[in-house]
């Protein structure tokens, strides 16, 4: 009777570890999905800003 527990005991136990594993992935996934978010922003501001410049280098360029 012993043996018959224990294995369900281990069965508990691994499916509570890996509910946990489970959790871990998604808090890392969704922070790694505000990341990316925030290098899209800072990457879609820094083309902004390079446009503006070269809008604006052209312009000097062409009042010469």
């Amino acid at each position: 009777m012993f043996w018959p527990m224990f294995a369900v005991a281990a069965g508990f136990v691994g499916l509570a570890v890996l509910g946990v594993l489970a959790v871990r992935v998604f808090l890392e996934a969704q922070r790694l999905g505000r990341q990316v978010t925030e290098s899209a922003r800072r990457i879609s501001r820094a083309a902004d800003d390079l446009e503006r410049a070269t809008v604006s280098a052209a312009r000097s360029v062409d009042s010469l």
